[in-house]
């Protein structure tokens, strides 16, 4: 029997849509689009892996990796965002995240993720590693999410440390992050 699988993402399409391709899949999937209410129902239903984005409703989903460890420490937890950067990705990680991937994700990546996606050899998917530089618009994205880590995400603060206008501060972080 496949493990259950606990989404967690305020998006109700989105959620439902991979709670349902979970399903197919022959896994017991379970969604939540509310941060509280995630944690409650995983000290419930005591999932095997977690689905978490990294962004719920304006809060951030990385919040939640301690609780739902603590309630759970074999659980394992993949991110998923929109906006992904190093800085998150880092952060996701040392909280306990096994995985972190940018959306849009194919449910298969996701599995993969988890170590249900093995290859014929029997090794998990390798990740691919570019030589390429990262373009100046993206290392400015990615200075940018490490400063406003290091503040706590507070604006105000994040683009005074940048020596930036708090407005130019905002519409940058209102785009979506440039590829790589």
């Amino acid at each position: 029997m496949n493990e259950s699988i606990l989404v967690i993402d305020d998006d109700p399409t989105f959620n439902a849509v991979l709670v349902r391709a979970l399903e197919r899949r022959g896994h017991v999937a379970l969604g939540e689009t509310d941060a509280a209410a995630a944690v409650a129902r995983a000290g419930e239903a005591r999932p095997d892996r977690i689905v978490l984005d990294l962004n719920l409703a304006g809060a951030s989903g990385l919040s939640l990796i301690p609780q739902l460890l603590s309630l759970m420490p074999d659980c394992r937890i993949v991110v998923l965002t929109g906006y992904a950067s190093i800085a998150t990705a880092v952060d996701a990680i040392k909280l306990g995240a096994v995985q972190y991937l940018a959306k849009p994700v194919e449910v298969d990546a996701i599995l993969t993720a988890f170590g249900d996606g093995d290859d014929d050899d029997g090794r998990e998917g390798d990740a691919v590693i570019s030589n390429e530089p990262l373009s100046v618009d993206r290392l400015e994205w990615e200075h940018i999410q490490r400063v406003l880590r290091e503040h706590d995400g507070n604006i105000s603060a994040t683009a005074r440390a940048l020596k930036m206008h708090r407005r130019t501060l905002q519409r940058k972080l209102a785009k979506r992050p440039v590829r790589s």
